[in-house]
């Protein structure tokens, strides 16, 4: 199917690569925001990973007498991770970011850094993941911050009620990034009512400070791409031709770390194509997303009202009908319509104005336990916001010069940097 070879693809551009680092004393080396945000960080950049890491997979029970759909038949309950030490030690939730699950790549790197500096962690899929939407989610329609808290506070309780047995535990902590950094400022402040963790630190990596206006900009990288959004069944294979090409024409034997390279510095996709990449790719993390919580609801927005898929029907003409629906379709036409109905007088603009920091913003403002850190380029957020985040947090927010979208998130000063935020 074409999306199993987009995913490859994508997989394959994602792989680190090397660049020129500016001279201003900070060492991760690819200048570019889109071009950081794909290629991440070179492997001799990262910290080495633990000798060995103690990791127990949990399959939560999160909804009891759940009844889920046939076509996801294979979802047998919220999936997360913890990593445990043989001592009492402090607790670190981690929540992922827009459409990824428990074991993304970004939230394992987390995971064993924190696990190398004496914590036990327990990572989570976002709420905007199939299998939380399906396993997890009261109401199946993820996009709203408050009630998506209230989803993953419920499975944070759940699973230390399952692990606090096994393990000992001197305190909690929170962490997130993306979409999971914006989603954990949510969860610390529901913390603070029902008490559970009394959640000691907060670190918000790469965060949204407005949910909507962050994939506003996301989505308009696919306004650059030749013949806009529609096209973007053309635009990927003439990637693969470029990508193929490069390949034929070379002196390669593999497509490995010295490829990728040779793609990076030979310029071989414009701007604007980079753009159109990381349009793609969040496009098809949110195809996911709109296809689970439309069957879980039966709200028949891509599948028609009360058709029952099994586990053997075809998916691909529902995939590619998701994977054209932007997220502002999304939330015009099926998120804002949901909360509207349960909230009536709920215009559209106090809803986006909801889809951020800055609806809590009294809260975070007086509360000493908050971090960030994030980029000078990161292309989620204006130049406005940033500022905003640096009035909000003061001097516990870094600003790295350059990274793009958490591609400098494994670089090692970045891991020291994140560590030692929980460590002070």
């Amino acid at each position: 199917m074409k999306h199993l070879t987009l995913a490859v693809i994508l997989c394959l551009i994602l792989l680190p690569a090397v660049g020129q680092a500016a001279d201003d004393g900070y060492g991760y080396p690819i200048p570019g925001s889109y071009d950081a945000t794909i290629l991440g960080t070179p492997d001799n950049l990262k910290p080495p990973p633990p000798a060995k890491i103690s990791v127990r997979q949990l399959v939560l029970d999160v909804i009891p007498d759940l009844k889920r759909p046939d076509i996801f038949f294979y979802d047998e309950g919220l999936r997360c991770t913890l990593a445990y030490q043989d001592k009492k030690a402090p607790l670190v939730f981690l929540i992922v970011g827009t459409g990824a699950g428990d074991r993304s790549q970004k939230v394992v790197a987390m995971m064993k850094e924190l696990y190398k500096a004496g914590y036990h962690v327990l990572t989570l899929p976002s709420p905007t993941h199939p299998n939380f939407i399906v396993s997890a989610s009261h109401n199946h329609v993820p996009g709203d911050l408050t009630e998506d808290a209230v989803d993953l506070y419920r499975v944070m309780e759940n699973a230390w009620s399952k692990v606090k047995g096994d393990i000992e535990v001197s305190d909690f902590y929170l962490g997130g990034y993306s979409l999971g950094g914006t989603q954990a400022a949510f969860v610390a402040k529901l913390d603070e009512e029902r008490k559970s963790f009394n959640f000691r630190k907060v670190l918000m990596v790469n965060p949204a400070v407005n949910l909507y206006n962050s994939v506003t900009r996301i989505e308009g990288l696919l306004d650059k791409i030749h013949g806009g959004p529609r096209k973007i069944g053309a635009y990927f294979n003439n990637m693969l031709a470029k990508f193929t090409e490069f390949y034929r024409h070379g002196d390669f034997i593999d497509i490995n770390d010295e490829f990728l390279y040779a793609v990076y510095k030979s310029k071989l996709f414009s701007h604007d194509e980079d753009g159109g990449l990381i349009g793609l790719s969040f496009r098809i993390s949110s195809a996911g997303m709109i296809f689970a919580s439309d069957v879980m609801t039966n709200g028949g927005y891509v599948v028609p009202k009360n058709r029952v898929l099994t586990a053997t029907d075809p998916l691909s003409d529902y995939f590619l009908v998701c994977v054209h629906l932007s997220f502002i379709n999304y939330f015009d036409e099926y998120l804002y319509p949901y909360f509207q109905k349960k909230r009536p007088g709920l215009t559209r603009e106090a809803f986006i104005d909801s889809l951020g920091l800055k609806s809590i913003e009294g809260y975070l403002k007086s509360s000493p336990k908050f971090g960030v850190m994030t980029n000078n380029n990161d292309f989620i957020l204006s130049p406005a916001e940033i500022d905003y985040l640096r009035w909000l947090f003061g001097e516990r927010t870094k600003v790295y010069p350059r990274g793009g979208h958490l591609g400098n998130l494994e670089y090692r000063d970045n891991m020291a940097d994140f560590v030692g935020f929980f460590k002070r």
